[in-house]
């Protein structure tokens, strides 16, 4: 019959630290914290040395009022936006570009401050006009 090792927890009963030393069986504490812990204390100079743009803020964002975004419409759009009607000015309606996105079954004129070399062809396809402001 073969006699099994005795196991640590039963070697080392009535130990406080089952030969660990004083903070080794505590989690992570013996290796001194768990993933990024202590950057700013013990781990400062591998912080500096590896990571040195973990901490802080990088790059700017611009104000919402600077930044031009322009509304666009696709030409699919434009008969179930504007049904029945053969002239419009998307620039009254509140649109900045039309784009080529989808089919068209009538001829239209549309005014509009820019287009898509796409949309205007499929318009002039179909008899209609894009004129650009």
């Amino acid at each position: 019959m073969i006699e099994l090792a005795r196991t640590k927890t039963k070697k080392f009963r009535g130990s406080m630290t089952h030969g660990r030393g004083k903070k080794a069986g505590r989690g992570a504490g013996l290796r001194g914290g768990r993933g990024n812990a202590g950057l700013m204390k013990h781990r400062f100079m591998y912080m500096t040395k590896y990571m040195p743009d973990h901490f802080g803020r990088h790059g700017f964002k611009r104000h919402p009022s600077i930044v031009k975004r322009d509304t666009t419409i696709n030409v699919g759009q434009l008969e179930e936006k504007f049904p029945g009607k053969k002239d419009i000015n998307l620039t009254k309606e509140g649109f900045d570009k039309l784009l080529g996105g989808g089919k068209i079954n009538s001829s239209l004129k549309i005014k509009v401050n820019a287009a898509s070399q796409k949309a205007i062809d499929k318009i002039a396809e179909k008899g209609g006009d894009v004129k650009i402001e």
